[in-house]
């Protein structure tokens, strides 16, 4: 069984590594590279890699290496500007307030959901991952701007979505009585979570400073630096994994937001040296994309994507195609956002690896409590994931082109950098 287990995650690097190697030399998108080999490689194609056999364990790690790649994205969570500020408050808050109850309402007309599940699968669909937003936005080379707004809309949403998604569940499982006991539970999480992280971040920023300082003492001496011998590295991860696994002990679906309150303090704190942490930080958030995209694609099944048929196609187009009205929203009364901009924004909202991950713990709940459903919101959240990382992530960069929105590009990047 062990060699069984070490093939798969074998299999799952090899299939990641040459999807990455495949998308820097032909330029398209990593991210649809990886979910095709995924696919190809797992239940959909040729039933190679099974990750049902990885047990329990596979989901902490999940859990352990999204928050990675989430603290990486809060190191880099630079809103200069009010304008840009302000759009990103009013995207969030549109998408909240119209966008979830959109999708609920295509969820139940379309692809046949309870009112129940249709608003938990709406409060998934809110997640734009950064697991797949920040690779891509690198790689189309968009203006910091634009690559500002959709990282930070990804950033916010996510851990939103996790912990409004789980509440909406408990409610669906009669495990939460009152929308007072809902309010005050999402608050509890989602507000504990950015306390907890922003803790952890002062006190893993305050470490950093004095090992730095310790450092930089000890090389005017001829002593090998703290940095040089991946000493910071070393802290970072330490601090960050027993910071998300403690939060999940206490508040389920916390840590994702204490992940990225972390972040943020860390990068607000150290400046300059959190440009160098975040280097090393970025080279293992894209390790961990590379590894569990393919892993996760490779579980979804066709069986549990073709009983939806026309209707789920019709509920995720529709998904794609409300979001043009939502961005017009947020556009209003912000000059920061020209047309052109506001076209890209509205095509470009790929589901990510947190997205598959929450429903798939979400499934296996469903079917504890013998509540019918489970797999059609399973089914619909992975159609929803291979449609908007498949369609968006192959014609963004044509988009992107045409648009006139791509920088320059300075020097060519190695392949650990495309994303």
């Amino acid at each position: 069984m062990s060699e069984r287990l070490g093939l798969i995650w074998g299999s799952a690097f090899f299939a990641g590594s040459l999807a990455q190697a495949t998308a820097w030399l032909t330029g398209q998108p990593a991210v649809v590279l990886l979910l095709a080999i995924g696919l190809l490689t797992g239940h959909a194609g040729f039933d190679l890699v099974h990750p049902e056999n990885l047990g329990a364990g596979l989901e902490p790690l999940v859990g352990l290496l999204v928050s990675l790649v989430l603290f990486d994205g809060g190191l880099n969570l630079r809103l200069a500007g009010r304008d840009l500020q302000r759009s990103v408050l009013q995207l969030v808050l549109v998408r909240l307030v119209l966008g979830l109850p959109l999708a609920a309402l295509l969820a139940h007309l379309l692809a046949g959901l309870p009112w129940s599940l249709a608003l938990v699968y709406g409060a998934i669909a809110l997640a734009t991952g950064p697991t797949v937003v920040t690779p891509m936005v690198r790689q189309l080379r968009l203006a910091p701007k634009l690559g500002q707004l959709l990282e930070a809309e990804g950033l916010i949403l996510e851990p939103v979505s996790a912990v409004l998604g789980l509440v909406l569940l408990q409610v669906t499982l009669g495990d939460l009585g009152s929308w007072q006991e809902v309010a005050s539970r999402l608050l509890l999480r989602l507000g504990g979570g950015v306390v907890l992280g922003g803790l952890a971040g002062l006190l893993l920023s305050e470490a950093l400073r004095r090992l730095g300082a310790v450092a930089a003492s000890r090389g005017a001496e001829g002593a090998p630096a703290a940095g040089g011998n991946g000493l910071e590295l070393q802290l970072t991860l330490g601090v960050l994994f027993l910071m998300f696994s403690g939060c999940e002990a206490l508040l389920p679906e916390s840590g994702l937001p204490a992940a990225v309150s972390a972040g943020v303090v860390v990068g607000l704190r150290l400046d300059a040296a959190a440009s160098q942490l975040d280097e090393l930080i970025r080279q293992l958030a894209m390790l961990a994309i590379t590894v569990l995209f393919p892993l996760l694609a490779a579980d979804v099944s066709w069986a549990e994507l073709s009983p939806l048929g026309l209707g789920g196609l019709g509920c995720v187009l529709g998904l794609m195609l409300i979001r043009w009205p939502l961005i017009q929203l947020t556009g209003i009364g912000l000059p920061s956002l020209d047309w052109k901009e506001k076209a890209l924004l509205s095509w470009i909202a790929p589901r990510g690896i947190v997205t598959a991950a929450v429903v798939s713990l979400f499934a296996l709940e469903l079917d504890r409590a013998e509540v019918p459903g489970g797999a059609t919101l399973k089914g619909l959240v992975f159609l929803t994931i291979l449609m908007t990382v498949g369609l968006q992530g192959f014609s963004a960069p044509w988009l992107v082109q045409r648009l006139g929105l791509a920088q320059p590009e300075v020097a060519p990047e190695l392949p650990g950098g495309t994303g």
